[in-house]
């Protein structure tokens, strides 16, 4: 697929032009609430790009303007050199989107749904019926296609999702919170076809999600949202070596003890980032060697039993952590 380039006056060498260039994007909704305060990013052409946050924390609103379904209050959205609001109808064309309700269609065969998307898009008998071949055996779903989707599980039912949206060749594909609501082993084959995509279709992906573990795992670079704020972007690689130490994981014999390990490991100085998760308290330490044995023997004198203390590097999880001040998981409570 042809890369877009901008040339710029007096030179000669081309500019790759990004795919997605977000700037100062502001939107608010009725009783004052603001949904984002300024939001920027850039997603290099042919790049996996994550945004990442809570739920609430301006994800979709993001996602809705960038796919020509709303309009800011201000800031502007190019997507392949277009204006989302001056040029909804150009954008579209070269879009893919997934959002986190399925558009399948129940009472339709796989087969049946992506000609279907195929015909709205205009595309020719010939080059529909090659390009469905191509993605039923892209996305795995060659065993189904002559099923009633209404029959298919949520993890074939996402592929499907995913086939329709690429049947017009799209430029940049974005996915909504693609696997919310799947059970953790087809949530992982839906990253490997991510993975895959952006590979062989040589796609753009903007990736919206709340579990990190996904963004680490698919993203070039990932802008973290909260509160409709950018509060860090970067490399999952290069934001989680910024993060100096350890994180601790300290597993509890009674659940009902969260709240007293939490405060004995408050009052510790070489602990910093404390958190509550479940059954679990979580911290960050300069150095774990020296830090463990003080953490269980502040629990241990505060009456708290440890079932098991876990010792990681940083993850995006603690990055999430250190930059809004609590935890992913903490926030959608």
């Amino acid at each position: 697929m042809p890369r877009a380039v901008a040339v710029s006056p007096g030179t000669k060498t081309p500019e790759p032009v990004a795919a997605v260039e977000v700037r100062d994007l502001t939107k608010r909704y009725p009783g004052d609430v603001r949904a984002l305060d300024g939001v920027g990013f850039t997603v290099p052409t042919g790049t996996v790009f994550g945004l990442l946050g809570p739920n609430g924390a301006g994800k979709s609103t993001t996602m809705k303007i960038l796919t020509t379904l709303a309009r800011p209050d201000s800031g502007t959205v190019r997507i392949a050199g277009l204006d989302v609001v001056a040029e909804p109808r150009r954008v579209r064309r070269v879009i893919g989107c997934v959002t986190q309700r399925s558009g399948v269609d129940p009472a339709a065969t796989g087969r049946e749904n992506l000609t279907l998307q195929g015909r709205l898009h205009g595309m020719s008998r010939a080059e529909l019926a090659r390009r469905v071949d191509e993605l039923v055996e892209l996305l795995d779903v060659g065993a189904v296609a002559e099923r009633v989707a209404g029959g298919y599980s949520g993890g074939t039912k996402r592929k499907l999702d995913i086939a329709m949206s690429l049947i017009h060749r799209p430029r940049v594909l974005f996915l909504d919170e693609p696997t919310t609501g799947l059970d953790p082993e087809i949530r992982s084959e839906i990253w490997e076809h991510i993975a895959r995509l952006a590979r062989q279709e040589r796609l753009t992906i903007l990736l919206t999600t709340h579990y990190l573990e996904e963004a680490d795992r698919l993203a070039d670079r990932v802008s973290i949202l909260d509160r409709g704020r950018v509060v860090a972007e970067g490399s999952p690689g290069r934001l989680k070596d910024d993060l100096n130490g350890d994180a601790v994981v300290v597993e509890l014999v009674e659940p009902g003890m969260v709240g007293a390990a939490r405060r004995a490991l408050d009052g510790l100085t070489l602990v910093r980032e404390v958190v509550a998760e479940g059954v679990a308290v979580r911290a960050r330490v300069d150095d774990a060697a020296v830090a463990v044995p003080q953490v269980l023997a502040a629990l241990t004198a505060d009456g708290v039993a440890a079932a098991s203390v876990t010792v990681a590097m940083p993850s995006l999880h603690d990055v999430y952590l250190h930059y809004a001040g609590r935890s992913i998981r903490e926030t959608e409570r």
